[in-house]
């Protein structure tokens, strides 16, 4: 007898080896593509991400560049306008086909300060100040302590030499009498104003009714190979180590790296050189200029250029139709002094330019009736 077939005697219901190929296939297709697509997205995020950053370290650039050219020689009285400032062309370090240039500044560009000198022997860690000066100001006694001061002549006198003097401590009498700065012994150290305006006036009497103020010597400059001669790595804020595309801000002789990430740092300059009534036009710093043609200085145009760290790749072999933001475009009116690059190399630029006024001795900073 033959025993009928039942349902649990049937072949094993599953998945043949053709429908398990065609399925990994496709699983392994689609896990691919998701693959692509976050490499592709996460490649344009890190480059948009750099972009960023750029942007933020030339905005960031300007803006303080910016605003302490508006404030240099603030403060200043008029017979010591020729040294607010001071510029170099072109600055040569090393074999890099980018030069620079670089800008000194100086004025009450921070906390206002203008007293009256009645005593000062000029190598000496004391100067009396008039009588009542110090309640001008709202400055606690300690407030004082470890300022940098410009120590000017009296206007009157021959000597252009000024002592810029670190304040240890101030001693007066309760009531505003017998008002002194006291300092630490000789001058301060790495501040040197515009112009070489730092010295000592060969007469001790040049001093006395000349005037003290708080100081603020800044120098803006670009470190192209993060070996720049003279400095030492770690040292006064200065970073190195081979770390370039760096732009500083050196306040008073300490370093502070502002922003990375910047290739060109170029500077024109516009005033009535030839004092005719006429602005002569955009030039670069002329080291001809005598100091009365520098006090005439009223503008100065500023060009900071950021590159990013990386070149672009997520974009195709052909760069955009907008090709100077992958290659390094010519600046200023010359293109001589700051000429572009040759060719393409992939990196995304960002550029801003600005032109500031000057306002030096037209600012009263003081509301005391002085310049």
């Amino acid at each position: 007898m033959r025993t009928p077939k039942t349902p649990s005697s049937s072949r094993a219901a599953g998945f043949t080896m053709v429908e398990l190929l065609v399925g990994s296939t496709i699983m392994l297709v689609a896990i691919l593509g998701a693959l692509f697509i976050y490499a592709r997205s996460n490649k344009i995020s890190v480059e948009q991400q750099m972009v960023t950053e750029v942007q933020n370290d030339v905005r960031a650039s300007m803006f303080f560049i910016t605003r302490d050219l508006r404030m240099a020689g603030a403060g200043l009285p008029e017979e010591f306008s020729s040294y607010f400032i001071q510029g170099w062309d072109n600055e040569d370090q090393g074999p890099n086909d980018v030069l620079p240039d670089r800008v000194r500044l100086m004025g009450n560009i921070d906390d206002p300060l203008n007293l009256p000198i009645r005593n000062y022997q000029g190598s000496s860690v004391v100067l009396d100040i008039e009588d009542y000066s110090f309640e001008q100001y709202a400055y606690p006694d300690e407030f004082y302590a470890n300022q940098f001061v410009i120590v000017l002549p009296n206007p009157e006198s021959a000597c252009r030499a000024v002592e810029i003097r670190v304040i240890t401590h101030v001693t007066h009498n309760t009531g505003g009498t017998n008002e002194r700065f006291n300092f630490s012994p000789g001058l301060a150290p790495g501040v040197d104003p515009p112009g070489g305006l730092s010295g000592t006036c060969l007469s001790p009497n040049d001093y006395d009714g000349g005037t003290i103020a708080f100081i603020n010597v800044k120098e803006y400059w670009l470190d192209i190979t993060g070996n720049y001669p003279g400095l030492t790595a770690g040292l006064n804020g200065y970073i190195g180590g081979g770390e370039g595309g760096v732009l500083y801000c050196t306040h008073n002789g300490v370093h502070f790296p502002l922003a990375r990430n910047i290739e060109s740092f170029q500077i024109e300059y516009n005033g009535d050189m030839d004092n005719n009534l006429l602005l002569d036009g955009w030039l670069p710093w002329q080291t001809t200029w005598t100091l009365e043609q520098v006090a005439r200085v009223q503008q100065v145009r500023v060009w900071v250029l950021g590159r990013t760290p990386q070149p672009f790749t997520s974009v195709g072999r052909t760069p955009p139709g907008g090709i100077h933001t992958y290659r390094r475009p010519t600046l200023t009116t010359n293109p001589a002094n700051a000429p572009g690059a040759a060719t393409d190399d992939r990196h995304r630029r960002i550029l801003l330019e600005s032109e500031s006024n000057i306002r030096n001795m037209s600012l009263n900073l003081y509301n005391l009736g002085q310049r």
